[in-house]
């Protein structure tokens, strides 16, 4: 008879064997999900001897992931910025490298007092409820056009008890904001960034499971971008932060386009591959059009 442990060592020498990059770590996420479990308590367990009904489910899970499905779709949960989340394929699985956004946002917060932030293409919240845990004097506005994507980070705020200080609101980036929503002390985004002709080479995990809406930025990756300098900059207060994530290459379009919208402090932040993953806007000069 089997232990969780013996699960475990098979799942992970299976994913290893199929390319998966961090086995160990997805087949903790998978095991976890299948013992109903948290990843914690499973790692407690691996001594003991699971029933029946974990061996098969344990089974099922590792023949989608090697299916090509992504293990946070099938666990229905992962983990950024030491938040667990609830994650379904109406939004886009959070990554590593979006925490780089995140750090900038939350220090520049720590340097204020009662901050409001707007999280604008929010998905599963991730930004903006890291932001709202690790600060918290700050209120936060997570924004998003997909209902689906906005009843998850409802559910999402509730799990980690910050739904008094996190409103979920309907917005569309593309649009004008509404004049309801005030100003804001900063405003983050990781919008749809890829190029709409990238998308079927995309890695099938990515292509064929994360939606495209969360996904597609127009023929060269950057209409949202345009979207919020063009739009969204009236209900930043003047010296306020925009925190942006971009994709590789397109820093250099996004320091054009805060230059000409007046932001004077512009500072890129590097992933640990080495690539300008985020930028900071501050330091802006309001013209006529803005008053």
């Amino acid at each position: 008879m089997k232990t969780y442990n013996d699960v475990y060592l098979e799942t992970r020498r299976a994913l290893r064997f199929a390319g998966v990059e961090d086995a160990g770590f997805e087949a903790r996420i998978l095991l976890s999900a299948a013992a109903d479990k948290r990843p914690e308590d499973f790692l407690r367990d691996l001594r003991l001897y699971p029933g029946e009904d974990f061996v098969q489910r344990s089974k099922e899970y590792l023949d989608r992931r090697l299916a090509g499905e992504p293990a946070a779709y099938i666990a229905g949960s992962w983990e950024f910025h030491g938040l667990e989340l609830e994650i379904n394929p109406n939004v886009l699985i959070p990554r590593s490298d979006t925490e780089v956004l995140t750090d900038a946002a939350i220090d520049f917060l720590r340097r204020r007092n009662g901050a409001r932030v707007l999280d604008l293409c929010t998905g599963s919240g991730c930004i903006g409820l890291a932001v709202a845990a690790a600060v918290p004097d700050c209120r936060v506005v997570l924004a998003d056009i997909d209902r689906r994507a906005l009843m998850l980070a409802k559910r999402n705020a509730l799990r980690h008890k910050l739904s008094q200080r996190v409103l979920a609101l309907e917005a569309d980036v593309l649009a004008p904001p509404a004049r309801q929503l005030g100003q804001f002390d900063l405003i983050t985004a990781n919008p749809p960034y890829i190029p709409t002709g990238e998308i079927e080479g995309l890695d099938p995990s990515v292509r064929d499971y994360e939606p495209w809406t969360a996904l597609d930025g127009g023929g060269d990756g950057l209409d949202f971008y345009r979207a919020i300098f063009a739009r969204w900059l009236p209900v930043l207060k003047p010296e306020g932060c925009l925190a942006l994530e971009c994709g590789e290459g397109q820093s250099e379009a996004l320091r054009r386009f805060g230059a000409r919208a007046g932001f004077t402090e512009i500072t890129p932040f590097r992933d640990t591959g080495g690539t300008e993953r985020a930028l900071t806007f501050q330091g802006r000069i309001q013209s006529e059009s803005d008053i």
